[in-house]
């Protein structure tokens, strides 16, 4: 039994509905009918879409699918859809689906049910399924745009920005310095966590737009600054993040060292590292979890040093518990002060323990040397995965900052020059492709006159819907499978991580909320006694009913029981006041 106030509610009144909502809601509260309430009909921001970190519609693309039956949709036209809205403004929900720490999921109000849904599983699924039918990239209503554009780097934010421009019929050429595109996505994680083939393939539709690559073409050696701005009318700074900082320790310069970007980047190309039996890595990031498993797979025994603990580890969470199950074993609260050497060869590291002591400026409590604590561990090689920064050489003038750029609204830069990623700070990839979207409409507008407010938004503050999660059937979340670790350590370049089948994924897609979008649940239709309701005709995700006050008793029990908080009450009604 179920108790709603002071009147219960057998248990077969709430049964969940054909994509897992409950479909009843047995007797009403008396309660309900002494308030003077009335409804209005408003879409709120929900905690995934203002957690993306690319700025997506995470709750738009989800119930696309989760709501095809009631939308007239076969399964293969609501993927398809909802593929197209990731794409609109991130065109590798492949690679995110694989690589992104899905900031997305961590307010999802499902969390304290049973699970966040797992947003970044059904990403992946879609972004695989899209390479498997041969999906091509949507192209946005082109006008006259005979403008061309220069983008220098092929990663994540200068192919983001080459998309978003080549979509709108601009004529753009991307200088990469490399081999190949990709930029860190390629050259900095390992095979085991993104597959070359996928990210190659999300590359591929972006160039079939018409997009020219100039690969192994350096700005300042093979192209000048100053040819670069005559050619084109807009240039975009992608450059990336790929010089890795050095320990500035002794024994640090010589055989047998790397940087983290250094050594993942080498890897990647297929470089036959000696790494030895003992591989020491210094770090707690990314970069640093990736460096430590991909040593782990050369059979290796793998410590890492952290200098703070756990808790204040910027990893991945779910990184540096594959990393333990792994066997990396992780020494917190440790710092290398030196790397000792015999004839040259990498033989330990002198390592010092820390304390926490007050915050610094990351908001971290800094770490203090504890004195007279030095040890040495034996090691055969060591990989600095600290910290990194652009590789300016060739592109100094184009920079007003030290080690980043400093740019205004939207990458900005002035006289036709706009940045994005890794170029203006440190961070994920998805927030990189976000800034390159967003570089690229701050242009498209300026280019041809159109209004600033139609450059999208991206992240901020949830409007706080408040859904009802006893409304919602309980259903288990599903998680991308993973494969034993003795596979992972036998078979290096073998993906850990696997996506989820589409019985998984149809199951995954109902358990969400739709928090703050109506998804006609049909509660409000049923139970209002005025008729205030009328089902709609033409129906699309948040559009199933017209509202019309006309004959609006101000019960409120629509605004009680609309499970997703789609229906709010009005502001400024009394309970003196008339009904209308």
């Amino acid at each position: 039994m179920s108790v709603y106030n002071d009147e219960r509610v057998p248990e077969d009144a709430m049964h969940p509905g054909p994509e897992g909502h409950i479909s009843g809601m047995g007797v009403l509260p008396t309660a309900l009918k002494q308030a003077l309430v009335q409804p209005e009909q408003l879409r709120k921001t929900p905690p995934c879409n203002a957690g993306c970190a690319g700025g997506g519609d995470v709750r738009g693309w989800i119930s696309l699918v989760a709501q095809r039956r009631k939308l007239g949709l076969s399964d293969a036209s609501a993927c398809t859809q909802a593929w197209n809205v990731i794409t609109e403004v991130n065109p590798f929900p492949a690679t995110l689906g694989r690589i992104c720490p899905h900031p997305c999921e961590d307010g999802c109000n499902r969390g304290d049910k049973d699970g966040a849904v797992s947003i970044n599983a059904l990403e992946r699924f879609l972004g695989d399924w899209a390479l498997q039918r041969g999906l091509k990239l949507a192209v946005a209503e082109r006008g006259n745009c005979s403008e061309s554009v220069g983008v220098i780097g092929a990663g994540p934010a200068g192919l983001s920005f080459a998309y978003q421009m080549a979509r709108r019929g601009y004529r753009v050429t991307i200088y990469e310095k490399q081999e190949r595109p990709g930029g860190m996505l390629y050259f900095g994680i390992p095979e085991y966590r993104l597959p070359g083939t996928v990210l190659a393939a999300e590359i591929e539709r972006i160039l079939a737009l018409g997009v020219e690559l100039r690969l192994n073409t350096a700005i300042g050696r093979d192209v000048t600054v100053q040819q670069l701005r005559d050619m084109h009318q807009v240039v975009f700074i992608g450059i990336g993040a790929g010089a890795g900082l050095k320990l500035g320790i002794p024994g640090e310069d010589g055989a047998g060292v790397w940087t983290g970007t250094e050594f993942l980047s080498q890897l990647n190309r297929g470089s036959k590292l000696e790494l030895g039996a003992n591989v020491v890595v210094v770090g707690g990031g990314n970069t640093a979890m990736d460096a430590a498993r991909a040593a782990r797979r050369t059979g290796a025994r793998v410590s890492m040093l952290y200098r703070r603990t756990r808790i204040e580890m910027p990893a991945i969470e779910t990184e540096i518990d594959d990393a333990l199950e792994e066997g990396v074993d992780i020494a917190y609260l440790t710092a290398p002060v030196a790397i000792l050497r015999e004839g040259g060869i990498v033989r330990s590291v002198r390592v010092q323990r820390m304390e926490l002591g007050e915050a610094d400026r990351s908001g971290r409590r800094k770490p203090v040397p504890v004195i007279g604590s030095e040890q040495d561990i034996p090691a055969s090689a060591v990989i600095a995965a600290v910290s990194q920064e652009p590789d300016w050489e060739g592109l100094g003038e184009l920079r007003d900052g030290k080690i980043w750029i400093h740019a205004g609204s939207n990458g900005a830069l002035g006289d036709g020059v706009w940045a994005g990623g890794d170029a203006l700070g440190l961070g994920i990839a998805g927030l990189a492709i976000s800034q390159g979207r967003k570089a690229a409409e701050a242009v498209h507008a300026k280019l041809r006159g159109l209004p600033t407010q139609s450059i999208s938004d991206g992240t901020g503050a949830a409007d706080e819907p408040t859904p009802k999660p006893e409304y919602y059937a309980a259903i288990p979340r599903s998680s991308s499978p993973y494969r034993d670790v003795s596979s992972r350590l036998a078979n290096p370049d073998l993906e850990v991580q696997q996506t989820i089948n589409a019985r998984a994924f149809f199951e995954e897609v109902s358990r969400c909320f739709s928090c703050g979008s109506c998804f006609g649940c049909e509660q409000c239709y049923m139970y209002c006694n005025g008729g205030g309701f009328s089902k709609l005709q033409e129906v699309a995700p948040g559009r199933y009913f017209s509202l019309s006050l006309d004959t609006c008793e101000s019960c409120g029990k629509c605004v009680e029981l609309c499970p997703c908080g789609y229906l709010s009450a009005r502001p400024g009604l009394r309970s003196n006041e008339a009904r209308t």
